[in-house]
């Protein structure tokens, strides 16, 4: 008889959460620490994205908090997957107060870490948060990409903002990145609501 182990719980984990079935994720990571088998961090990361796919923004935090407590090191993966779930949910204080809990951990934020929180401060129409995010990624070495440049140009649509939203389309194609759909629409929607048309 085969005993379950963590990479089959880990795969089965990871199939919930890519079905956004959060309850089975947690039920699963449940199940793990009443057993012998023990979660590691791929098991809480899996499980805090399928809280996050569900706007389960709450137990996602709670997951991560439970993470330290049994001594399991959150990594950017942890941390971005919390900050998503609070970007879903319409937290982006939350998702900023998370990213500088990173700084505090010594945990290097990564692309899609600033890509939850520019994301986030676009949900709450915090334009200018967005666009002082963007700007340090350079601080931190990293290149935004064109998630990060998209989520920041809707954040200044959300507000209006047609100059900055055209500025961030100008600067994209400065740093060589291709605008996509989201870009363009999201520029457009800015000059419609500046009446700039």
């Amino acid at each position: 008889v085969l005993e379950p182990n963590t990479i089959t719980y880990n795969s089965a984990i990871s199939a919930c959460e890519k079905g956004a079935e959060w309850q089975r994720a947690l039920a699963l990571l449940d199940t793990m620490g009443r057993t012998s088998v023990k979660p590691d961090v791929f098991s809480y990361n899996a499980t805090i994205s399928a809280c996050g796919k569900r706007v389960e923004w709450q137990r996602a935090i709670a997951l991560l908090i439970t993470m330290e407590e049994a001594v399991i090191e959150p990594d950017a993966v942890s941390y971005s997957a919390v900050m998503s779930a609070c970007e879903k949910g319409a937290e982006w204080q939350r998702s900023l107060l998370l990213l500088a809990a990173m700084d505090r951990a010594v945990i290097k934020p990564n692309v899609v870490s600033f890509s939850a929180a520019i994301s986030a401060c676009e949900k709450g129409v915090e334009w200018e948060r967005a666009l002082a995010l963007l700007s340090n990624m350079s601080v931190v070495v990293l290149k935004p990409d064109v998630f990060n440049y998209s989520a920041a140009v809707s954040a200044c649509a959300k507000d209006a903002q047609w100059r900055w939203a055209l500025a961030l389309l100008a600067a994209m194609g400065h740093a060589v990145i291709e605008p996509n759909a989201v870009s363009y629409s999201a520029a457009i929607s800015a000059c419609e609501k500046g009446a700039e048309w």
